[in-house]
């Protein structure tokens, strides 16, 4: 019986396991051409809130639309500089995203702030043109990154569990 032996193999495993998945996980973004750094927000957002399936594919809805809203908000500053001039445009623009973002924590699912925020920052630090191709190549990058995380996560349990003798 050892049981600080036990777990200094676990917690080994498990880290080993992440650092292959995380490698895995750039090289593939690399291979496709997306941006590693967006896949690794992707990541975050996994763990972000809860560590099921479930609240993956919500967490990564919440990046997506956090992209969506930065994609919207990057279109509406030009438009609102010409109406109102460029030093109230951007303000103005962002009180309004912050002010919808931060309301729709209250939503009974796909209520992630944090996830909304990551997802408006990856817009921003991108500094892509406001199209769908654009969104769509951030979103792959944070998609692929978040399945990492849930595959990092899952994994060490599931190894664990066909390791266990009969």
């Amino acid at each position: 019986m050892s049981p600080p032996q036990a777990s200094h193999r676990v917690f080994f495993l498990t880290t080993l396991i992440a650092a292959a998945v995380a490698s895995v996980a750039a090289a593939l973004s690399l291979l496709i051409g997306l941006p590693v750094w967006a896949m690794f927000v992707g990541w975050i957002a996994f763990y972000t809130r809860g560590l099921s399936t479930r609240s993956t594919f919500e967490n990564l809805g919440c990046v997506g639309l956090g992209l969506a809203i930065g994609l919207l908000a990057s279109l509406a500053v030009p438009r609102v500089a010409a109406m109102t001039g460029p030093a109230i445009a951007l303000p103005l623009v962002v009180f309004v995203v912050a002010f919808q973002v931060v309301s729709l924590r209250g939503l009974p699912a796909m209520n992630n702030l944090l996830a909304y925020f990551l997802g408006l920052v990856t817009w921003f630090a991108a500094h892509l043109e406001p199209t769908i191709a654009s969104f769509g190549h951030l979103f792959a990058a944070t998609a692929i990154g978040s399945a990492a995380g849930w595959i990092a996560h899952r994994l060490p349990a599931l190894t664990a569990q066909t390791a266990k003798p009969a």
